[in-house]
């Protein structure tokens, strides 16, 4: 019997921060002008450190504290026996637990994925491989990636929430600029593709009333033409029929149409009455999910996020799901900075297929975490990195800064209703509204 044992955890570092965010709009209201994100670090008994980047809550860091007792000493390569440990002390969540809001508050998959991908840069420091080898090996060596849009008030987040710096110019000045209607949406859309070279666009929809939102999207395929595929998400506001009505609509320009209406079953029908490809990241979110999505046939494409999916070997195993049912696979983004996007390309780049280029939010944040700075896009997409690990290393000042800006902002969880309030007093989200 093989006895070898590799390093074990014996620290498990857990440091909330606070990034710039600028005033977004979207589906559940205003983006506050920080995202709260939580870094991880785990130091093995010979020193060794691996890091890994989750959204932030605090109910998700207290459970991330309480899982260390249960994590030290135990060996870094064992991950199955981690996560069963983690399940045995949170238990395993239901589809019901992800909830109406249009982004996903169970611990588990958090926790989970924040140690495994920790543990993977570990991994590949122990073994001298990059990340994307320990998931099966690389499938290409560069990552692409989709400009996601906006609609949004002026205003640059953080200390200039509402405010803008006269001096930005190229895109840092497009950033901070507001975004209300189809003409300022395509001078967005100018802007970000200039600076990122991105090849595909994005609208993050379900804000304005829906006829609005399509003549953004014609208006930006009239601007960019047939050539650049186009999405738009209006996170699952619209009813059926809206959605039919729409979605028939938009069939001529459209790549995909992302989450129209709730449910699964609602899903299914829009998608017997359109030619549009649909995908989710709202109604499928969960292996659970997967039986009845097939049966129902409730999209074709799932947007995985190996931070709801618990971690990125599941999202390999999602992949292997997708492939035998016929589904496509991409991914879906948050407020992140560069050591969730290094997980995302690794995991981008071990993909058998990237039919469509992935989701990012990284050109709307401003602060970094790693001592690299901020990674390069090239024609939109990102190379992998070829260091062991994940191939990024945390820069401690800038974790010190943002976690000051954590404990100054005095945010604990992510709400955008009162945000929205703070600008539209009595905005009450609905999960249908059109």
């Amino acid at each position: 019997m093989n006895t070898r044992t590799g390093p074990r955890i014996n620290q498990i570092i857990i440091t909330p921060i606070a990034i710039v965010d600028p005033p977004l709009l979207n589906a559940a209201g205003l983006h506050a002008p920080y995202a709260l994100r939580t870094i991880v670090e785990i130091i093995t008994d010979d020193n060794i450190s691996g890091i890994s980047e989750i959204p932030g809550t605090a109910a998700i860091d207290a459970s991330l504290n309480e899982s260390r007792e249960l994590l030290i000493g135990r060996d870094v390569f064992q991950l199955n026996e981690i996560r069963q440990v983690l399940v045995n002390r949170f238990g395993t969540e239901s589809a019901a637990q992800r909830g109406e809001a249009p982004w996903d508050q169970r611990k588990l998959v958090h926790i989970f994925s924040a140690i495994e991908v920790a543990c993977l840069d570990i991994i590949g420091k122990v073994t001298g491989r990059p990340v994307v080898d320990l998931l099966g090996g690389k499938m290409r060596d560069r990552v692409p990636f989709s400009a996601y849009l906006f609609y949004k008030y002026e205003g640059a987040g953080g200390p200039l929430a509402f405010g803008t710096d006269p001096a930005a110019q190229g895109w840092a000045a497009a950033r901070q600029a507001s975004a209300l209607n189809p003409t300022e949406i395509v001078a967005q859309a100018k802007a970000m593709c200039a600076e990122f070279g991105f090849q595909s666009i994005k609208l993050k929809g379900g804000v304005f009333e829906p006829q609005q939102e399509v003549d953004a999207m014609f208006a930006l395929y009239e601007a960019f033409g047939p050539d650049v595929p186009l999405r738009v998400d209006p996170n699952a506001l619209w009813t059926v029929e809206t959605a039919i009505k729409h979605g028939r609509q938009m069939e001529p320009i459209l790549e995909y149409l992302e989450d129209p209406v709730r449910g699964q079953k609602n899903m299914a029908e829009v998608r017997k009455a359109i030619k549009t490809p649909l995908a989710t990241n709202m109604c499928t979110t969960s292996f659970e999910d997967i039986p009845a999505s097939i049966a129902v046939g409730s999209e074709d494409i799932i947007l995985s996020d190996h931070h709801f999916w618990g971690g990125l070997r599941a999202s390999m195993t999602l992949s292997g799901i997708c492939e035998t049912f016929g589904r496509g696979l991409s991914m879906h983004s948050n407020s992140h900075l560069g050591i969730s996007l290094a997980a995302m390309v690794h995991l981008g780049a071990a993909l058998p297929q990237v039919p469509y280029a992935l989701d990012t939010h990284y050109p709307w944040q401003s602060d970094e975490i790693i001592t690299a700075g901020r990674f390069t896009f090239e024609e939109g997409a990102v190379l992998v990195p070829q260091e062991p690990g994940l191939g990024v290393e945390l820069d401690r000042e800038a974790l010190a800064r943002l976690h000051q800006n954590y404990l100054t902002c005095g945010l604990t969880k992510r709400d955008d209703e009162i945000e929205m309030q703070k600008v539209q007093p009595g905005w009450k989200f609905q999960s249908v509204r059109w």
